[in-house]
């Protein structure tokens, strides 16, 4: 590894290779060893940069956890536009993508990982927990403009959302895009305020 590269430039390379060893093979596979093969460089390049694995692996799904948040802005921006319920089967189907469901996969797989993120973020899984943030501030922004009922209780329908989405992508690489839809109607179907998105 060349000398004067930035943190964030090597951060990004770990991280990219830990997520295809993920996605690839399963959080049963993730090894320092493992990440810095797929990642191309030495071994040590991983412990200078981290205290020990599990710290880089905190550092790995914090990270993630903020693009989910980061890219929800964009959700939110686009209340009041298109169809409820096509912003929230877009939505769902990014944040679940291979790589979330991967990350959701190695913190139920590490008991020990998970109650060290949980003491950051009580009340709720990362990545899980963003994704429900989310989706609970787009559909109040929809209940403001009158496109949610102003009754709708958003955040059980984001955590209803939430786990139902990840039941319906967590078999397999592509999502059942029919199957997705139907759920999400069939949840917020009775609260929106205009024809739902017709499904695919």
């Amino acid at each position: 590894m060349p000398t004067g590269i930035a943190l964030r430039d090597v951060r990004e390379q770990l991280f990219g290779a830990a997520e295809r060893v993920l996605s690839e093979s399963g959080p049963q596979a993730l090894t320092s060893r493992a990440v810095t093969t797929e990642a191309g460089v030495a071994k040590g390049v991983l412990h200078r940069h981290f205290a020990d694995f599990d710290a880089f692996l905190v550092d790995l799904i914090r990270d993630r956890a903020a693009r989910i948040t980061r890219d929800g802005r964009d959700l939110i921006e686009a209340a009041g536009t298109g169809t409820v319920t096509a912003h929230i089967a877009a939505a769902l189907t990014s944040m679940f993508g291979p790589v979330a469901r991967s990350i959701v996969g190695l913190l139920i797989f590490r008991d020990d990982l998970r109650a060290r993120i949980r003491a950051e973020r009580p009340g709720g899984m990362p990545v899980l927990g963003e994704a429900k943030d989310v989706l609970a501030d787009y559909l109040a922004a929809e209940r403001e403009r009158g496109r949610v009922a102003a009754d709708a209780d958003v955040n059980m329908l984001a955590l209803t959302l939430i786990g139902t989405c990840h039941m319906v992508l967590a078999g397999g690489a592509e999502p059942d895009v029919s199957e997705l839809n139907r759920a999400i109607t069939s949840i917020v179907g009775s609260v929106v305020r205009q024809p739902p998105a017709s499904g695919g």
